[in-house]
């Protein structure tokens, strides 16, 4: 096995990534960085009637927003390839041949009816029927018919499968990096199918050719593949190769902290579980992707790296690098990490204030250009700057400050009566005769003058300064009132003073 570390994530396409294989992926990512070694992607598509089109270039596009590039792959050819199974079906019949030279595979010809009639039959008297040691001697098979009888079915095209012999009466160690040791009783094994006649071979054949051929050193995969560990290291034997290191991930569990994370979880308590939007060719429904509900993607791998791992630290926010350099595999827990929706908000708003205003003012103006409203760079700039800090998505500056974009027609009902007493209209008229006469129009000047007035005339500042936001904003939120008036204009605010005077 070469020194170097190599270590692969092989998705199925059969529709869009869920979110545990995109943590799948960046702790191989990580692993394989943190080592100087290479990330592999390679496409397990041996099941062709589960491919679903468009999925291969989803899972691609996925990676490349997460910022998890694969080094070797479809399209970055690296002396391994192909990297598709399908592309590799020529390869697995020679490996499949060789198990059976060696006595360690056989053909096997029983019928789908027949196998269903010993498992009923086992049923009934209250037994699992298991194709293995216990009975493949009384079955059709290599084993118990006659060579020239094989031989005849063989050549006469009768359908058949190639199955492993799964050693009797053997204890197997097995090592798993996150798990540690674990004992196997292969007496309880069944002879897996490897190969069909119809020339395609089982996950399990081409997974172990695959990253024996392309030189894979670590296996990091989820847990619903710990059942097929035994099989895999006995296959590795079988061959005389050396096995890979082996780290089985726990799993991304609900919310509420019972079974694994799905769908209709996201779909029920309002969060995406796929990183991009997904448009099913099929029944055309869309799911929704973190990438459409404009979350970033560092908070995105930030939020998926503590599913599961930590770094033995009290820090919690970690750019992709600094991840890098702090990934252990022995940090990994055995036990289900349970997603929390607001935890990934809570990454997504830290990230979101790492944004520099112009770039957060880039994205913001893709909303203010859909509602058709055209704002120069600048203001649209101060106008984040001012409001950043309260956001969680760029989308949410609208909600919280569109009152710097369009004047209120209508006001908080609540706020409303709260605020505007019966000498308020005669207030907000003074009020914007001293806005009118403020030069230069400024935040300091604004303040200065108003503030002044105040004191000058003994009047409580609350009974100004509140039925000045709310006829500004529509309602009593938002930043500094001064700021807001100095950045939405003179003759803005004296408009804006005159009609709330109107209509409250």
């Amino acid at each position: 096995m070469p020194a170097k570390v190599r270590v692969r994530f092989a998705p199925s396409p059969t529709g869009p990534l869920h979110i545990g294989g995109v943590r799948t992926a960046l702790y191989n990512y990580l692993f394989a960085k943190k080592h100087n070694g290479d990330f592999l992607l390679r496409i397990e598509d041996t099941d062709q009637n589960r491919f679903v089109e468009g999925a291969e270039e989803y899972i691609i596009e996925s990676l490349n927003w997460c910022g998890i590039p694969y080094d070797e792959g479809p399209g970055k050819e690296a002396g391994y390839g192909p990297y598709k199974q399908s592309e590799r079906a020529h390869l697995y019949k020679k490996y499949a041949d060789e198990l059976i030279e060696s006595g360690n595979a056989y053909y096997a010809f029983d019928t789908a009816e027949a196998l269903d009639a010993h498992r009923k039959d086992h049923e009934e008297k209250g037994k699992t029927f298991i194709y293995n040691w216990h009975n493949r001697q009384k079955l059709q098979n290599s084993l118990s018919l006659p060579k020239e009888e094989v031989e005849k079915k063989l050549t006469a095209g009768e359908e058949y499968v190639i199955r492993f012999k799964s050693p009797e009466g053997e204890t197997l160690h097995l090592e798993d990096e996150i798990r540690g040791g674990m004992e196997i009783d292969t007496n309880i094994l069944d002879d897996k199918v490897l190969f069909k006649s119809d020339g395609m071979p089982t996950y399990h054949l081409a997974n172990i050719v695959d990253d024996h051929l392309m030189e894979i050193t670590h296996v990091i995969r989820g847990e619903e593949w710990l059942p097929s560990l035994a099989l895999h290291v006995l296959l590795y034997r079988a061959f005389g190769w050396d096995a890979p290191k082996f780290a089985h991930l726990p799993l991304i569990l609900k919310p509420q902290g019972k079974g694994k994370l799905s769908k209709r979880d996201g779909d029920k308590m309002g969060f995406p579980v796929f990183p991009l939007e997904w448009k099913d060719p099929k029944t055309g429904e869309i799911s929704s992707g973190y990438r459409e509900e404009n979350y970033l993607p560092e908070a995105v791998v930030n939020m998926l790296s503590f599913l599961g791992w930590n770094p033995g630290t009290e820090q919690e926010f970690f750019k992709l690098d600094e991840l890098v350099q702090a990934f252990e595999l022995s940090r990994v827990h055995k036990s289900g990490a349970k997603f929390d929706p607001e935890k990934t908000k809570w990454f997504q708003q830290h990230y979101l204030q790492l944004q520099s205003d112009e770039k957060l003012a880039e994205d913001f103006q893709k909303i203010l250009d859909k509602k058709s409203i055209n704002s120069e760079k600048k203001y649209t700039t101060t106008v984040v700057s001012l409001l950043k800090e309260r956001a969680v998505f760029v989308n949410d500056i609208w909600e919280l400050g569109s009152y710097f974009f369009q004047a209120p027609e209508s006001f908080d009902e609540k706020a409303a009566r709260k605020v505007w007493k019966d000498d308020t209209a005669e207030i907000i008229e003074k009020l914007s005769q001293i806005v009118e006469k403020v030069e230069p129009y400024n935040v300091e000047n604004l303040q200065n003058q108003i503030k002044t007035w105040i004191t000058d005339n003994n009047i409580g500042f609350g009974k100004v300064m509140q039925p000045f936001r709310l006829s500004l904003v529509g309602a009593m939120q938002g930043p500094d009132v001064f700021e807001i008036a100095a950045l939405i204009g003179k003759e803005e605010t004296v408009k804006r003073l005159n009609y709330a005077k109107e209509n409250l």
